[in-house]
């Protein structure tokens, strides 16, 4: 059997039941999200022991938002287009989200040499808590960005091998997922960040 026919085998989803690449795929997402519930819960806790510096929120927090709504509207194109079998689509689809991900990366640095300007710094003397949770928040979160920007571009290499497409939706739906998850996480930070700040 050729390697290109195993890929096929592997990314096939079964007759019954949920793929495990799919579980796979859920149970890291569901890690993930205990990961940011510890910490945003960490973070009330410590604001409300005190010696807590408030600040502004950097602007460019809204826009990196505006950037992953974008994003995950792209990806969902694709997966439609994948439905379809329109190929160029897809790819396309993918294009874009992969420079709206690198997009929102460039932002969310932006934002961090926005914070150092302010004196809101990670560690050091001149650190306080409210500052470094913010940057622990942001890195953590861009940390999975750069993995669903690696996934993208397995599924894209995926997509010019014509292994993606009506009856070969895992890889896609998996990404597609994914990256729903990233920007839903993303939300739930800013939002979390505006009403305790």
């Amino acid at each position: 059997m050729h390697s290109s026919e195993l890929e096929v085998l592997k990314d096939r989803e079964p007759a019954l039941g949920t793929h495990p690449l799919r579980v796979l795929l859920w149970l890291m997402m569901i890690s993930s999200t205990m990961i940011f519930a510890a910490y945003t819960s960490a973070y009330i806790v410590r604001r409300e022991e005190g010696n807590w510096l408030e600040f502004a929120l950097p602007g460019g927090l809204l826009y990196t938002s505006i950037i992953i709504l974008i994003s995950s509207a792209s990806i969902q194109w694709a997966y439609f287009a994948a439905k379809k079998d329109e190929l160029r689509q897809v790819q396309t689809g993918i294009v874009i989200t992969f420079v709206l991900g690198l997009a929102f990366l460039v932002g969310q640095w932006n934002v961090w040499g926005e914070l150092v300007r302010n004196k809101i710094h990670f560690g050091g003397v001149d650190a306080n808590p409210s500052g470094s949770f913010l940057y622990v928040l942001m890195g953590v979160h861009a940390f999975h960005l750069v993995t669903g920007l690696i996934f993208l571009l397995r599924v894209l290499r995926k997509s010019f091998n014509y292994q993606v497409h009506s009856r070969q939706m895992l890889s896609i739906g998996n990404v597609t997922i994914y990256w729903h998850f990233l920007g839903g996480l993303w939300l739930y930070l800013y939002l979390f960040l505006l009403l305790n700040h």
